[in-house]
């Protein structure tokens, strides 16, 4: 029987072809260095492993390895360039249904696991580090919070295959006491609880929103057309490494006017 790939496996491959990966991780979470524009840049996903020594974890879910293991990728490559002037790009590919939900995960403290791989990210950027998150498929929960939100830049494909939120609707619709359908209609009338990219798009963390023909079997031109909004998000990234873009959009109107007036008052 073939193996299905997951979007983030496909994505990793299609950035980085041929790309020898790092070796000493857990098989679910993949890193390579690739190329783009002619700069070595380093390419992080988290997929599926069946085999997973948590069971929780087999879906591409982060749980307690991968967690641990992208805190190991990424402090690596702050340490590895640590003296060089021009720090490497780190591009974390999202496609992450959930952090792994499970009692062994809570008694091993994912949270820690998950905090750790958010904060390396952090560090990165801190680092000089250009960071950039790319959303090809779900990037949901704490999984997002530790795979990718810590980005300078995050972009996004345009595809009904790309959901971002902290819960999905199953568990949303049980918290809220409603139905998946009642929840689905609440939830096209307040953007921060839609569920499709284009409501997530208006509350201003997403710096580009790719329209690409198709997520699962990328043409050349495709790839020609992400490759140049990485090295555009890259060149972003160091001229501005602050996350002041991500109050840019009308939905954000509220939280920039907040920071105006704290800022006046200290």
């Amino acid at each position: 029987m073939t193996r299905s790939v997951s979007r983030g496996e496909l994505w990793l491959e299609t950035l980085a072809p041929n790309a020898t990966r790092l070796p000493g991780l857990c098989p679910s979470v993949q890193a390579a260095d690739g190329e783009i524009n002619g700069e070595t840049v380093r390419f992080i996903a988290v997929v599926p492993d069946a085999n997973n020594h948590y069971p929780r974890a087999a879906l591409g879910e982060v749980g307690l390895l991968e967690g641990w293991t992208l805190a190991k990728v990424v402090s690596e490559t702050v340490a590895a360039d640590a003296d060089k002037a021009v720090k490497r790009p780190i591009i974390a590919v999202i496609d992450v249904p959930s952090q792994a939900y499970g009692r062994r995960e809570e008694a091993f403290g994912i949270h820690q696991a998950l905090a750790g791989a958010a904060a390396a990210y952090a560090n990165a950027r801190l680092a000089g580090h250009p960071v950039i998150g790319l959303i090809v498929g779900k990037a949901m929960s704490g999984a997002f919070l530790a795979h990718g939100y810590q980005a300078n830049r995050l972009i996004a494909f345009n595809d009904q295959g790309v959901l971002i939120h902290a819960m999905g609707k199953e568990s949303a619709a049980r918290i809220t006491l409603r139905t998946v359908d009642a929840l689905e209609k609440l939830a096209a009338t307040i953007p921060p609880m839609a569920y499709d990219i284009s409501n997530y798009a208006t509350l201003g963390l997403l710096e580009t929103l790719l329209n690409i023909s198709n997520p699962d079997a990328p043409s050349a031109d495709d790839l020609a057309q992400v490759k140049t909004t990485l090295q555009q998000a890259i060149n972003d990234a160091r001229q501005d490494p602050t996350l002041k873009s991500r109050l840019g959009a009308d939905n954000r109107h509220s939280s920039a006017l907040v920071r105006e007036r704290m800022r006046a008052s200290w």
